[in-house]
């Protein structure tokens, strides 16, 4: 079992961390509409996965904010924010923020999402909602990034993940 820290103090993270190089795990998340989506709903093209603890946090709402901006101007290029909140608080933060180019995806109908991207927060205050990570993977699903922030409340390595997308290089 992995480790992050909030606030500096020990959370335990049950699961896989998906690895540079590996196949993405297969996943099921539910969108703002209600409909369940797999990465086959977005075949061909590259995708960043913002995983986060909930929307409505500073950190996540930055992140989230973050990417809309860099990685969404990349060519053929998704960017997927991944947490436990309902659709509809995704929908409305995403609304209220003018962010048109993040697809936002819960695990609210798909627990199982949390450890099989090896995620899953299992101690502590947020135990039952996904660390803090990001996951770039190029057309075919390959992971070609992967990043656990070691730190829930700290902001992921925007710029490696963007590297990553510029030179289609395993990073």
């Amino acid at each position: 079992m992995r480790q992050v820290t909030r606030a500096g103090d020990p959370v335990d993270v049950a699961g896989d961390f998906p690895e540079v190089g590996q196949a993405a795990p297969a996943l099921t998340l539910t969108n703002m509409d209600m409909a369940d989506v797999t990465l086959a709903d977005f075949a061909g093209q590259r995708k960043v996965l913002n995983l986060i603890p909930s929307i409505d946090t500073p950190t996540c709402a930055t992140s989230t904010r973050r990417f809309n901006e860099l990685a969404s101007q990349m060519a053929n290029t998704v960017v997927l924010v991944v947490s436990a909140d309902l659709p509809f608080a995704a929908k409305r933060f995403c609304g209220a923020e003018g962010l048109d180019d993040v697809e936002t995806l819960s695990t609210f109908r798909h627990p199982e999402f949390h450890r099989d991207w090896g995620v899953a927060l299992c101690s502590g205050v947020m135990s039952g909602l996904t660390a803090r990570a990001v996951v770039v993977l190029d057309e075919n699903d390959k992971v070609i990034h992967a990043e656990l922030v070691p730190e829930i409340k700290q902001e992921p390595d925007y710029e490696a993940a963007l590297q990553s997308l510029a030179s289609g290089a395993l990073a």
